[in-house]
């Protein structure tokens, strides 16, 4: 790369900067060398230099592999725009972690945007695309416009939590259409004009007494806000995100004029000084407030939850209790819920000694539950209310009732789960809370949907996949609670695929042989096969599959000859299976089922147009519902049938070859064929003859004949005769038409004849 003199001199004289001012401007000469579209846009100088943004390899299309691509600087400009305001890479750049991001501001959380793209070489035949992403959905294709640029328009989805946003640009090969195709992403940085107010209608606190103010925000999503206490403050507070809203909770501790500063981060930075920097710190809040000591001195306890049990009934628990100066050592104070005589004993406080903080340490016995939200607790000298305290006395944590909720199912109480699945187990019982349940070798999913109280929680758990325990034992804390979860395999139905049958042909799965199979050879035998590695998955668990099968055969006309029926076909998954090794049962079946083991009258016995229907199907007392059932009706076909026929033609008109006669005799008496005949089958149907016979036999013309001259017309015949016989399949009397010749026997003279029949069917 060439440089101008004037900037070599310059660079010469800076220094150890000129390496780094000459990475800086590296893009903008390399663009320089490129060439430049056609036509420039309107509001775009063409001189415009690309700005130094980064660019990536992207993946390629799925017809591309991904290793052919390159990155290159495929766009001059970008516009974005938002409303009426336009965002272009040669103005709106803001470096961000080092890298530089077109930032634009958003209003809403899917704010819809339209895309100028102005490429460095417009080609209408390697146009520019758009990657598809999962943070924004394009709304209309990229268009070209007037030979300028590209536009298209798109819609975000959730700004304010989405991260690593981009736009990404692909472009097939302009010197090579078969080439790699080059890619350019371009980072976006959503900003936002997020406000905080805080205008408390009432300033007056009270030492120990919490207080609920509203925070008043145009985005409240974007205000980050933890939900933590401050500590060791005149005025402790948090901030928290409850029922769509920000509330502020402050606790005052000292009496007098006191203050908080509000000091709160948004989770998307607004520009500041210019649009010259980001920043994600709101303006400080600062309010003051006026505390003042309550009626009665309120006494920190250094703990705050008490258990409820035999040991701390009788024997007592130590606590440590600010000073309250008027605390008589050796001396028991009552503890009640009410400022009021006649109060329930909710525990007692034993004084035994001062301490060097001004502190006072003591014993005490508690008798009832309470919850610090329910009221504060009153130290008192007999009926005397002295001061106040407050802390939980819940009784021994306690589980009765473990239900589990399955993906897409209800609450159960049945603790079976399977590995690799993920559940929401609830605990439900006394005093939850503040247990620290732990489950034994499963994963806890955070949630947000997580429901947290003393009567019950709400966990979800992820099963490991190679989990190896039966059971997965529940502890609070490092004690064994006694309950727990029952692991259990996958016992699910799976599609039939994996059940394959051969008549003679290749092993095909029975769910491809829908309808009636028309086999025109022997049926030797019908063997069922099962592909195990075909049942499990990686992530698709279904277990071992219970079957049933249920064989039939009948005749051609539908009368049954045989019924069999096999239960209890335990199909186990293959090695494949990550859970093979806890499938291990002497019933799985591991041989193939051949049906001429099981018939009595086999398959290579049955007459033409036979039936042998098996249906395979789960068997629902295994599972939860039927499951799948697959019925193969395998059916003999014949094309051609070979059968001695007897008919009786009648009204025949025959003519002989080389005979005095002229012409067609007359209609002759009743005739008697005996005929070895082929009958011929329609391919399409199940045992459905064609209306036409070929065969060859002897006919006696005249046999029935009773009229003078019957003698002089009766004769035996050699001959080959076509019939068509009435499509009708239900007629017992038909009248078929004959064609055919031969030769007469007793004259020694070819002949021909045609005419009708009668054809009788039993």
């Amino acid at each position: 790369m060439l440089l101008p003199s004037s900037l070599r001199r310059a660079l010469r004289g800076a220094g150890g900067l000129s390496f780094f001012v000459l990475l800086w401007l590296f893009p903008f000469f390399s663009w320089a060398q490129q060439p430049t579209s056609p036509a420039p846009a309107p509001d775009v100088p063409a001189s415009t230099p690309a700005p130094s943004y980064r660019t990536s390899q992207s993946p390629a299309p799925a017809t591309v592999s991904p290793a052919a691509t390159r990155s290159a600087t495929l766009l001059r400009e970008l516009l974005l725009r938002t409303d009426t305001t336009n965002y272009a890479l040669s103005r709106n750049m803001i470096a961000v972690q080092g890298e530089l991001n077109l930032y634009f501001y958003y209003r809403q959380e899917d704010e819809t945007a339209e895309i100028m793209a102005y490429p460095v070489r417009m080609n209408p035949s390697a146009p520019l695309r758009l990657v598809r992403s999962a943070d924004f959905q394009q709304l209309d294709s990229l268009t070209p416009v007037n030979n300028e640029y590209y536009r298209t328009k798109i819609r975000f989805k959730g700004l304010t939590g989405v991260r690593y946003l981009n736009l990404t640009f692909a472009q097939p090969n302009l010197d090579s259409l078969r080439g790699p195709q080059f890619t350019q992403t371009v980072q976006l940085l959503p900003v936002t004009h997020t406000s905080l107010d805080f205008r408390p209608t009432d300033t007056e606190l009270f030492v120990g007494e919490e207080k609920v103010f509203d925070l008043t925000s145009n985005n409240v999503k974007n205000v980050r806000a933890t939900g933590e206490w401050t500590h060791g403050q005149d005025i402790d507070y948090r901030v928290a995100q409850e029922n769509g809203g920000l509330k502020l909770h402050v606790l005052p501790n000292v009496t007098g004029t006191r203050s908080i500063t509000l000091r709160m981060q948004t989770e998307r930075p607004f520009l500041i000084e210019n649009g010259r920097k980001l920043s994600y710190s709101l303006p400080p809040i600062r309010q003051e407030f006026t505390v003042k000591s309550s009626r009665l001195r309120f006494l920190s306890v250094d703990k705050k939850e008490i258990t409820l049990d035999e040991s701390s009934r009788r024997k007592g628990v130590e606590i440590i209790l600010d000073n309250g100066r008027t605390f008589d050592l050796k001396h028991t104070y009552r503890v009640e819920d009410q400022e009021e005589t006649g109060g329930a004993l909710i525990a007692e406080i034993f004084t035994r000694q001062y301490l060097s903080n001004d502190r006072v340490l003591c014993w005490l016995r508690v008798y009832n539950t309470h919850r610090q939200t329910d009221s504060y607790l009153y130290i008192k000298d007999g009926d005397q209310p002295k001061y106040i305290t407050n802390f939980n006395i819940s009784p021994k944590t306690t589980i009765t009732t473990v239900s589990v909720r399955h993906r897409g199912g209800d609450w159960t109480t049945n603790t079976n789960v399977n590995p690799g699945e993920t559940v929401d187990v609830r605990l439900e019982g006394e005093s939850l809370l503040k247990a620290p349940f732990r489950f034994e070798d499963v994963r806890v999913v955070p949630s947000d949907s997580s429901v947290r109280s003393e009567a019950a929680v709400i966990y979800r758990l992820q099963v490991p996949i190679g989990i190896d325990k039966k059971r997965v034992a529940i502890y609070n804390g490092n004690q064994n609670t006694g309950q727990g979860l029952n692991v259990r395999e996958f016992q699910r139905p799976h599609p039939l695929d994996f059940v394959k049958v051969t008549f003679g042909e290749a092993a095909r799965p029975v769910t491809t042989l829908n309808g009636p199979i028309l086999y025109p050879r022997t049926v030797r035998d019908v063997v069922f096969s099962f592909d195990a590695n075909a049942i499990d998955a990686d992530q698709q668990l279904y277990g071992k599959q219970y079957l049933t099968f249920q064989i039939r055969t009948q005749d051609a006309k539908g009368n049954l000859i045989e019924m069999r029926t096999i239960e209890n076909v335990v199909v186990c998954p293959g090695d494949n299976s990550v859970r093979a090794a806890f499938y291990r049962d002497p019933q799985c079946q591991v041989g193939n089922i051949n049906l001429n083991s099981l018939l009595s009258r086999k398959t290579y016995d049955l007459d033409d147009w036979a039936h042998i229907y098996v249906t395979v199907q789960h068997q629902a007392s295994q599972y939860g519902d039927k499951g799948y059932t697959q019925t193969l009706d395998l059916v003999l076909q014949r094309k051609v049938k070979f059968d001695i026929d007897i008919s009786f033609p009648a009204g025949l008109l025959t003519k002989q070859i080389n005979s005095d006669v002229k012409g067609y005799t007359s209609f002759g008496g009743i005739s008697l064929a005996t005929l070895a005949q082929l009958t011929f089958y329609n391919p399409n149907k199940i045992n459905k003859p064609r209306p036409y016979k070929v065969g060859a036999g002897f006919v006696a013309l005249n046999a029935f004949n009773l009229s003078q001259d019957a003698n002089a017309s009766r004769d035996l015949g050699l001959v080959v005769l076509g019939s068509v016989y009435p499509t009708r399949s239900d007629a017992k009397l038909t009248f078929p038409l004959y064609l055919g010749g031969g030769y007469l026997m007793n004259k020694g003279k070819m002949f021909f004849l045609f005419g009708p029949g009668i054809g009788i069917r039993l």
